[in-house]
């Protein structure tokens, strides 16, 4: 019998059902916060696709978005901490209430490094949604004002979240074995 993806997961850490609960949570409190407000959802790619497409069906507004694609991870479970941009954002968001949404708020570095960047674009606020808070491994000072799930020190794939850019497929979050990422 073939390997599936499931094979590699040590554990279920959020199901489906948890996930779909939350989203509709975070979409509805954001929806409160940002009533008669002119809003853009930024989603930082690649991670964010699933979370920020089921979150913005579960926000009750009239926004605008876009996508940026920034890491600090390359193909690695640690991150350099070099930020590197390869997509930019291209519309202009000056005045506008900017939500940075993120899959996983791990080191912060890509997070706090993003904030400066677009503060400097005259946003009228920056707020972040994450789905995944990840303090143990914070290295910046950054904290989201918008959360799923508070998550231990464990690498995580799924919903959107990758090793090496597998498993982003999966429709839980999972822990990856060890043995998948160490070899």
């Amino acid at each position: 019998m073939a390997k599936t993806m499931n094979d590699d997961i040590k554990t279920v850490l959020v199901s489906e059902e948890e996930l779909k609960e939350k989203v509709k949570e975070l979409g509805q409190q954001i929806s409160a916060d940002f009533a008669g407000k002119e809003v853009f959802f930024l989603g930082v790619l690649k991670g964010c696709f699933i979370f920020m497409a089921d979150l913005l069906r579960n926000v009750d507004l009239c926004c605008d978005m876009d996508f940026m694609a920034v890491s600090s991870y390359g193909n690695g479970t640690t991150t350099t901490g070099a930020v590197k941009i390869s997509l930019d954002l291209n519309k202009d968001i000056e005045g506008k209430h900017l939500i940075i949404v993120e899959d996983i708020l791990d080191s912060g570095v890509t997070l706090s490094y993003l904030k400066k960047y677009l503060s400097n674009r005259n946003p009228a606020s920056i707020s972040i949604v994450t789905l995944l808070d990840k303090p143990e491994r914070r290295k910046a000072d950054i904290k989201a004002d918008y959360f799923g799930f508070t998550i231990p020190d464990a690498f995580v794939v799924g919903y959107g979240l990758d090793y090496a850019e597998k498993y982003r497929n999966l429709p839980y979050i999972g822990v990856l074995k060890p043995e998948v990422y160490e070899n």
